[in-house]
């Protein structure tokens, strides 16, 4: 079957077999990485992305695939990338590819029935929005999609040796220093440097800063590879688009010099952590303790 035509529910039963078979708990790179290594995809499908965005579409599906699996309560999201096998899980999966995909459909026809009753209510009668759309809207997919998609869009508006500047920012916040930016061209790709501490430990690192909406292949990171050879100690790709499982498997080729990639969507939630470009409102819920009272 083509990466286009797939649905996201052809992969809720990989999803959690994988899980299963990395010891019930993966990162979404693990995750993505094992199902599309063992699903016979070709190197179209493994590379085709939307027209309009340029992301890839097989991340993208496992991606929601995830999101309502989590829905379901079959896997949990315990830390930021990282996903667990519940033990509701681990029975649907025994029960088959029926079972998972009945559980997923009984969690989502709840959802939408209290989604769109709190909508009418404090609305007005509203159409009901269809299932992904009801996810973006109210945060039930992964980190929230809508506001990393303004940040990708807006980051990919900017002028390049803007992006540069702020990717220099983004890594001295990070701990960096001496982050220079050169941007000379016929440089192998090369836009700047800078050197992370680690302990009694410096690394002099390399990196390169790709301001563009499509998927960087395997020929990208060799080609950098090439540029930083004997030059530095390791190597950082930052994009706002995407890495290819090509290029994910070239930058940790065994026997060459490792290389760090950051796509479109860890470089939004970095700029989250370190308060670049957005400002993240805290909702404040006390509670009162009853007992404190009583006890004095």
């Amino acid at each position: 079957m083509k990466a286009q035509t797939l649905r996201k529910d052809d992969f809720y039963l990989p999803i959690l077999q994988t899980l299963e078979a990395l010891g019930g708990s993966g990162s979404n790179e693990e995750i993505e990485t094992r199902i599309m290594e063992g699903g016979n995809f070709s190197s179209a499908d493994l590379e085709a992305v939307y027209p309009k965005s340029g992301a890839l579409i097989l991340p993208d599906k496992i991606s929601w695939g995830r999101s309502y699996l989590k829905l379901a309560g079959l896997i949990i999201n315990e830390k930021r990338g990282l996903w667990v096998l519940t033990e509701e899980g681990r029975t649907a999966l025994q029960n088959g590819a029926q079972g998972v995909h009945a559980a997923v459909a009984d969690a989502l026809r709840e959802y939408m029935k209290n989604y769109n009753a709190k909508k009418a209510s404090s609305a007005g009668a509203q159409s009901a929005l269809p299932d992904d759309e009801i996810l973006e809207k109210s945060g039930g997919g992964e980190d929230g999609g809508a506001w990393s998609d303004i940040l990708l869009t807006k980051l990919q508006s900017i002028d390049p040796a803007a992006f540069e500047r702020l990717c220099q920012r983004l890594l001295r916040k990070s701990g960096f220093i001496q982050v220079e930016v050169t941007g000379k061209s016929g440089d192998g790709g090369i836009d700047g440097k800078g050197v992370v501490r680690m302990n009694l430990v410096s690394f002099h690192v390399l990196f390169q800063c790709k301001r563009y909406q499509g998927s960087v292949g395997s020929g990208a990171v060799r080609d950098f590879r090439g540029a930083m050879q004997g030059r530095a100690d390791k190597g950082l790709i930052i994009t706002t688009g995407s890495f290819t499982p090509d290029a994910r498997k070239e930058a940790t080729r065994d026997g060459a010099p490792a290389i760090d990639l950051i796509d479109g969507e860890a470089l939004c939630l970095l700029l989250k952590d370190q308060g670049l470009g957005l400002r993240v409102r805290q909702v404040e819920e006390i509670t009162v303790d009853e007992t404190f009272f009583d006890e004095i």
